[in-house]
């Protein structure tokens, strides 16, 4: 038991920015106070004397941050009720958010006292507003004789501010029985303005063959199940870290769901309105934790926004796309077995009308690009937009779950960005479990067509890759790709300046191990003004 519970906290002034990541793993990692320590931790506050007196933690699940905008940011947390405490779990219950303008925790700004109950999980969100912009902040959360750990968020720049750099660690597909989430670790302890997370933040499915550590329960299919997957993900301590280091911001894939879901189709044909009572109960227990502004439609439940845009300052705009809510079902599907799959000569790939955003976010995503005036346009989405298929005698084959399964759609975009004269234009993606440095054009692999845009994939935190054998026939039938690993897992730290972007994929071996060290795989560099990326 610690006899100050502010002691670890007063030596936060004393750390570097570096030393106060170190410090809030530590803290996330440290085991949960006595409540004896946990009420004088709390005390003064009026929340101390009021509400249950916790027997186990229910601050378990820890703590983040999200969405920043200049006067605003997203503050989560979810109470996790134990046995022990029981008797609290069918009650509406006050949490009481608390923010700081020092990491001290002595210069408080605005409290906010919140009500929530088992009908959204015990989750709180809180909309943190009227905070000036570019600056940090600490946060905590108290409820009864129980505190959080503490949190740091971020509001992003004013929007007009001249902004010398934005820092980014890109990262997705974090199969929690596939690895250990070391990424995190590094991430937490890095410096660092935002983590961009790209989809398969959950995954509902198992293969034994690869099993490292083990699901608890079965396919989530109804409410509970999706929330019991959510919670064992977020009990992990390397990423409740990285979420009380950094605010994120965030979108999905698929696993959140169901592997190859397209809009309201699975790939086990279920009937449409019964998959959307699933997707719908996968959506609101997704919104219950994460640091989001908005859940479900109440009254479309199974929808919800999640694409968005963020500007930092005049230096970037960084677009969060849904490439599965909205998307046209898969072309030429197999009749048994639906989702992707590979397939040659599919003649309704080049269907004009088909889309992967959904023609809704297609216009809401070139009308933003044509009218951004900020220096780089940053799209985040979850997965490789470069082509990937592979020729054969029969011809080229396409892989319809990623964007080669859409083409027409991609042709739209770029063509779109290009006919609209958009600048240092970089796409973002992930899913695909290696790391990718690729140019973006028109006609992919065609040097006749100028390129466009570049592309940086991210590799996957956990998830295993495609194997050499494949990957390196890929990398073969396509000259726009300039680099592409899938044998290491990691995430990919990117450095946004005014005069370029410096990528790194930091890596460490398949599978991700406990004590897994990071290295840098390769260094890519982006050029303003020049479309694709070069080596560094």
């Amino acid at each position: 038991m610690h006899e100050n519970p502010h002691r670890d906290t007063d030596h936060f002034l004393r750390l570097s920015r570096r030393g106060w990541h170190r410090a809030a793993l530590a803290l996330a990692l440290s085991p949960w106070l006595a409540p004896a320590a946990q009420a004088q931790a709390v005390s003064g506050l009026a929340a101390a004397s009021l509400g249950p007196r916790w027997q186990v933690d229910p601050f378990s699940l820890g703590v983040a941050s999200g969405q920043p905008q200049p006067d605003s940011v997203v503050l989560w947390t979810r109470l996790r009720i134990q046995e022990a405490d029981a008797a609290w779990q069918a009650q509406a219950i006050e949490v009481v958010c608390e923010l700081f303008s020092d990491a001290r925790l002595r210069q408080p700004l605005r409290q906010w006292r919140v009500q929530t109950d088992t009908a959204r999980a015990h989750s709180v969100h809180v909309l943190a507003t009227g905070l000036p912009p570019g600056r940090p902040f600490w946060y905590r959360f108290v409820c009864g004789n129980a505190a959080s750990v503490v949190g740091r968020a971020c509001t992003s720049p004013g929007l007009n501010a001249a902004v010398d750099r934005l820092r980014i660690a890109l990262a997705s597909c974090q199969h929690y029985e596939q690895g250990h989430f070391v990424a995190h670790r590094e991430m937490a302890q890095s410096e660092l303005d935002l983590v961009l997370f790209v989809g398969d933040y959950i995954y509902e499915s198992s293969n034994p063959k690869f099993m490292l550590r083990k699901h608890s329960g079965g396919v989530p299919s109804n409410l509970q199940g999706y929330r019991e997957r959510h919670a064992q993900y977020k009990s992990d301590a390397d990423l409740q870290a990285c979420h009380a280091a950094h605010t994120w911001l965030m979108t999905w894939d698929d696993h959140e769901v169901v592997n190859d879901y397209a809009n309201d189709l699975d790939r086990n044909f279920t009937e449409p309105q019964v998959f959307l009572r699933r997707r719908a109960a996968a959506y609101q227990a997704y919104f219950e934790h994460m640091p989001l502004r908005l859940g479900p439609d109440p009254v479309q439940p199974s929808q919800m926004r999640i694409h968005d845009r963020m500007s930092w300052g005049q230096l970037a705009d960084v677009w969060t796309l849904d490439c599965r809510q909205y998307r046209d079902h898969h072309a030429c599907p197999d009749p048994v077995r639906g989702g992707g799959r590979v397939v040659v000569g599919c003649e309704a790939l080049a269907q004009p009308a088909r889309s992967m955003l959904g023609m809704a976010q297609e216009q809401w995503l070139n009308d933003g690009l044509g009218r951004s005036t900020r220096r780089w346009k940053l799209l985040a989405q979850s997965t490789q937009m470069s082509s990937s298929g592979i020729d054969t005698p029969l011809g080229r084959s396409a892989f319809t779950d990623g964007w080669d399964g859409y083409p027409q759609a991609r042709a739209r975009l770029l063509s779109a960005a290009a006919q609209a004269g958009v600048q240092n234009l970089v796409v973002l993606g992930g899913d695909v479990h290696m790391n990718v440095a690729a140019h973006l054009r028109v006609r992919p692999n065609d040097e006749r067509s100028p390129i466009v845009a570049s592309e940086l994939a991210t590799t996957s935190i956990t998830s295993r890759g495609l194997s050499p054998s494949l990957l390196a026939q890929m990398v073969a039938n396509n000259p726009d790709v300039l680099h592409a690993r899938s044998d290491e897992r990691g995430y990919t730290l990117l450095e946004v300046r005014p005069q370029g972007i410096q990528a790194q994929f930091r890596t460490t071996p398949n599978p991700a191990r406990p004590d897994g060290v990071f290295s840098t795989q390769a260094h890519w560099q982006i050029q303003a003004g020049v479309a694709g990326p070069h080596k560094a």
